[in-house]
């Protein structure tokens, strides 16, 4: 009766004074204005860039007490956002699994936890907690996007597409990059047509991706436009000037394209930066065979075979010194 009588006290003191003392909302389960203020504080360090000040104002404002109802689903969030920024993943996941522990259906902290497991390579534990995020709220944008991309990276990609599609019923504009990682999963499955619609609607919201063009290079390769590809794989070129997988790309393609000099030339840009490079040595090698000269082609050929085991060029290289009699 007398708790209850405080407690009256304390709500209708509030209304006509502003609040209660910090004693008092402390029997109502809030924190004093205290630790209100170090967390106010944390957060700003935050914003400024101190993380490392950041973690220890948060350690603080959470492990000080026993009573892990002060521990807050916003403090543990804001610790392990701070540790990411220090690129202390394993650190930043610790704290979100402490924290899963008091507040199991925070879908903020569930949310986080995933998306570190995902970027750990763990598709499995990630794929569990965008579940449990899932069902707590059926539409969550990030949770649908996070499951799709955790499902293309498994090789499952017509289920990667049921949560994209799903995301893009929910987000028709979403940002270009969802729809660029859509396309992949068509082109995973040879299924270029659709592949090349959606890398095209990528590129439509966004074309400064070197990453989009070259997407958009493999669809219309496997559509039979080599031409196309490579203007493709050469626009991508103009934003990342130098870039080794896009040099290989388009070395490879011109070789097949039998434009072995252009081939070549391509190769050895790369070969510029990194001399062992096994896939720029055979893509030289099999351009100087077919431009005749033998001598080098056979060099090169050797330059692969001694480098790095049981790699794919390694085992190209094997076979076509059987065939062509290097």
């Amino acid at each position: 009766m007398f708790l209850n009588r405080k407690l009256y006290i304390c709500i209708f003191g509030a209304v006509l004074l502003g609040g209660c003392s910090a004693t008092q909302t402390g029997i109502l389960g809030l924190a004093p204005a205290g630790d209100r203020k170090e967390y106010v504080q944390a957060r700003d360090l935050y914003s400024a860039g101190n993380y490392t000040e950041a973690i220890a104002h948060l350690s603080d404002y959470i492990y000080k007490t026993k009573n892990v109802k002060r521990r807050e689903a916003r403090a543990y969030r804001l610790l392990g956002m701070s540790y990411e920024q220090l690129g202390q993943l394993s650190k930043a996941l610790e704290v979100y699994l402490e924290a899963l522990e008091f507040h199991p259906d925070n879908v903020p902290l569930l949310l986080a936890a995933a998306d570190l497991y995902q970027r750990t390579d763990l598709v499995d534990r990630s794929i569990e907690l965008y579940e449990q995020a899932l069902a707590q709220e059926p539409n969550n944008l990030e949770a649908l996007s996070g499951q799709g991309a955790n499902y293309s990276k498994m090789g499952f990609y017509s289920r990667a597409r049921f949560f994209y599609d799903k995301f893009f019923e929910l987000n028709p504009t979403a940002e270009p990059v969802y729809r660029a990682r859509y396309a992949e999963t068509f082109l995973r499955q040879r299924n270029y047509p659709d592949a090349f619609i959606n890398i095209t609607m990528a590129l439509a919201g966004d074309s400064s991706s070197p990453d989009f063009w070259l997407l958009s290079a493999k669809a219309a390769r496997g559509l039979g436009r080599p031409q196309d590809a490579l203007a493709d794989v050469n626009t991508a070129l103009l934003l990342a000037p130098g870039r080794r997988d896009l040099l290989a790309n388009k070395a490879l393609w011109l070789y097949e394209a039998g434009q072995y000099q252009d081939s070549l030339r391509t190769a050895q840009q790369i070969l510029q930066q990194e001399p062992t490079n096994q896939l720029a040595l055979l893509i030289t090698a099999m351009d100087e065979y077919y431009l005749g000269r033998k001598k080098d082609s056979r060099r090169h050929m050797q330059a692969v075979l001694k480098g790095e085991p049981d790699t794919f060029a390694e085992r190209v290289a094997e076979k076509l010194v059987q065939q062509l009699h290097f």
